[in-house]
């Protein structure tokens, strides 16, 4: 994991101070940076963005006050995150959309997709895309809401394709994309939501936490059902580091 002592990280805390505490002593002990805990969202976004702090973990610090300080501060409407995955046996790779309300139409698709190559190539992966869909190109008529993800998917490849990236339909297969991609695309947010959920809490896989990619600043969202954020906090620290990518690395 990286090693990055001389960097300081904020992580937030709202219901569960003692988890919080833990995780922070062992990635301090790890040498993973020196962590700073807030109870303050709004604070902990200020010092990222003064410089007081290299890079911040959201904790379990509540979402909708730590995504508002994050609009606020940075002065953007919307929050888009790509979550790192490890299911069990497999590689990491990295996924999104995993907000609800996000990656619903084909410009905002096209963000992800660039905001999320930007950030796997500064930590010096190459980006294998897989676009996931509502079915199989054979299911084209049984129902129009699952067209639609089929056609947007295959206009998201062809627009990929135009400008050089590694880029495939793996239609409704996500055990294919999986296994050959390291960075997968839901057809929309409620999916990746679930499909991130059933991964995580049902499918025993780890989930290290979603870097908000349309900030220029190291912000690291976090379930509260985690039991411990040292992954989180390593993840940070490996984000600010550039090199420091071999556990991020997928072969």
């Amino acid at each position: 994991m990286a090693v990055n002592p001389d960097i300081v990280i904020g992580i937030g805390t709202k219901l569960n101070a003692t988890k919080v505490e833990a995780s922070v002593a062992v990635a301090n002990e790890k040498g993973y940076g020196v962590t700073q805990i807030y109870t303050n969202p709004d604070k902990m976004v200020m010092d990222l963005l003064e410089g007081e702090i290299q890079a911040a973990v959201r904790g379990d610090m509540g979402s909708n006050e730590a995504m508002a300080a994050i609009k606020e501060g940075f002065g953007i409407d919307r929050v888009m995150r790509v979550a790192v995955l490890e299911p069990r046996e497999e590689g990491l790779f990295f996924f999104g959309p995993v907000g609800i309300d996000e990656g619903w139409d084909l410009e905002e698709k096209r963000d992800f997709i660039t905001l999320g190559i930007e950030m796997l190539e500064r930590m010096g992966i190459e980006p294998s895309i897989g676009i996931l869909s509502g079915g199989r190109l054979s299911d084209i008529g049984r129902n129009p809401v699952v067209d639609k993800t089929i056609k947007d998917a295959e206009e998201i490849v062809l627009w990929g394709r135009d400008i050089g990236l590694d880029i495939e339909h793996d239609e409704i297969l996500i055990e294919k994309a999986v296994s050959s991609r390291n960075f997968i695309l839901a057809p929309d947010g409620i999916s990746g939501n679930l499909i991130f959920r059933t991964l995580h809490f049902l499918g025993g896989g780890r989930a290290l936490g979603a870097p908000i990619i349309n900030i220029d600043r190291v912000f690291v969202d976090t379930s509260r059902a985690k039991l411990s954020y040292v992954d989180s906090i390593a993840l940070a620290s490996a984000m600010v580091g550039k090199g420091y990518c071999q556990e991020f690395c997928i072969q």
